[in-house]
């Protein structure tokens, strides 16, 4: 697959929103990704909730195409659940708040993730996941991006039946992904 984003670049870009307040940091993520990427990143503000495997927060799609996804993600109360198990590799660079993780294979010891650190989740490894209050994530997947769609709006399609959070988030991740389409990337 035709990757066009790298991990380290969407670290450097995450860690120049630490510190600032949420409003600023959205708009500074926003046009530094842009800069780095142009044509690639939307850059209007539709937040829209994200319910997915028990974690409850709000994001917005900064790009979506068949094979990669940026978001930023955030939540002011805080959730905890499970990260999913997918066929892509996932990157999560903390912006503020805190994310604590496991996995099956380490169950006696939480990974803490602070503001300015990226974590990664590989290909087929879960992790329960816990993100404190106030925390806000720039995450960057890539690999099949519809395979993880189920998890994605399984809560908001299944447990919650809100449709129209599972409307939003299609509508806006197909248009951009038909935009990208039209540009020739998958």
């Amino acid at each position: 697959m035709g990757y066009i984003f790298d991990p380290e670049v969407i670290h450097e870009v995450g860690k120049k929103g630490v510190g600032l307040p949420p409003e600023q940091m959205v708009r500074v993520i926003m046009s530094e990704l842009a800069a780095a990427y142009p044509g690639h990143v939307a850059t209007e503000e539709k937040f829209i909730f994200s319910m997915a495997a028990g974690i409850t927060g709000i994001m917005t799609v900064l790009h979506g195409s068949l094979s990669e996804y940026i978001v930023l993600f955030g939540t002011p109360v805080g959730s905890e659940g499970f990260s999913g198990r997918y066929g892509l590799d996932i990157y999560d660079v903390v912006i503020s708040g805190e994310m604590w993780t496991y996995t099956e294979e380490n169950y006696l010891r939480r990974e803490v993730h602070r503001p300015g650190q990226m974590a990664a989740l590989k290909k087929g490894q879960a992790k329960g996941v816990k993100l404190h209050e106030d925390l806000w994530l720039l995450e960057y997947g890539r690999g099949f991006i519809p395979g993880c769609l189920p998890v994605g709006l399984g809560d908001a399609l299944i447990s919650c039946i809100d449709l129209k959070t599972v409307g939003k988030t299609l509508g806006h991740y197909g248009k951009l992904v038909i935009k990208e389409l039209l540009q020739g990337k998958i």
